[in-house]
């Protein structure tokens, strides 16, 4: 490619969705950005973006130079830190995706990890969806259940989500401990709204509890919370989470097939940079104090 100015532009504008998110990341006129996206799109012969009302969604050839600008634009940051004698340095953007649940224990690692590291810009993506890190979407994913089978992914065993089943103070004092499982009809189940789910816990739940008792239904980890806490019912949370709640009263002993394993994925061709060695080699050793 002739011109990586505007390579690293349509990178900008595939990441950040829109040509005003890109100038800002640049650093140039909006303008700027309309004319390198169609000066490389002209030049290729192909549409890289799909032009609409909300932005610019990339075509799977935009998708391809998204994925390879990415990793370009992260062998660029190694190569410069090399060739000034700072090959060890750990800076740029730092990209971590997790479902939500895992907030409590990631954020102040990712805050001590860049305490470490103060050039580090970090991006902590939470959610359901899955970050497509063949595009360059994220460096590191932390994922549950089965282990990623993409072949161009690096998987490896990180450590098991525990989850325990909880009940706020003002709950049972309107409806009283649960009895067992013969008593799951005469109490209320927070759950999660999508009965597809493949959370082992959310699995269970909907094989035990009869669907009159799953009362209040809810999106995501974060809702699921706040009803819990607000005594909606009874719900499952993960036991580091609950450990930050006194109020919360655990319900009934843990039961192993509500935990779920958890890997670290990383792209190959980013998997042996010196900022993701850095990010995976902390993470573990801060994994051990979260297991012990």
């Amino acid at each position: 490619m002739e011109n990586w100015d505007e390579v690293r532009t349509a990178y900008q504008v595939a990441r950040m969705g829109t040509v005003s998110g890109a100038a800002e990341v640049l650093g140039v006129h909006h303008a700027t950005v309309i004319r390198h996206v169609d000066a490389i799109e002209a030049r290729l012969g192909v549409k890289l973006f799909q032009r609409h009302a909300r932005g610019y969604t990339p075509t799977e050839a935009g998708q391809d130079l998204l994925r390879v600008a990415q990793a370009t634009d992260d062998q660029f940051g190694q190569l410069v830190g090399r060739l000034k004698g700072h090959g060890d340095a750990v800076s740029g953007e730092l990209v971590v995706t997790s479902l939500s649940s895992m907030s409590t224990l990631l954020v102040p690692a990712l805050t001590e990890f860049q305490r470490r590291h103060p050039e580090l810009v970090i991006r902590f993506l939470t959610g359901s969806r899955l970050f497509r890190l063949e595009y360059g979407e994220a460096h590191v994913a932390i994922r549950a259940g089965s282990p990623p089978e993409q072949p161009d992914n690096v998987v490896q065993p990180f450590m098991r989500q525990q989850h325990g089943l909880y009940a706020s103070a003002s709950y049972l004092e309107r409806f009283g401990p649960l009895k067992g499982l013969d008593d799951m009809a005469n109490h209320r189940f927070i759950c999660n709204d999508d009965i597809d789910s493949r959370a082992p816990y959310s699995r269970w739940l909907r094989a035990h509890a009869p669907e009159s008792a799953l009362s209040f239904r809810c999106v995501n980890a974060v809702s699921m919370q706040e009803a819990l806490l607000a005594g909606a019912g009874i719900g499952f949370l993960t036991r580091w989470e609950a450990a930050r709640h006194p109020g919360l009263t655990q319900i009934m002993e843990p039961l192993s097939e509500w935990a779920g394993e958890l890997w670290l994925v990383t792209h190959v061709d980013l998997h042996r940079t010196t900022k993701v060695q850095s990010f995976l080699s902390f993470l573990k050793a801060e994994a051990k104090a979260w297991t012990a």
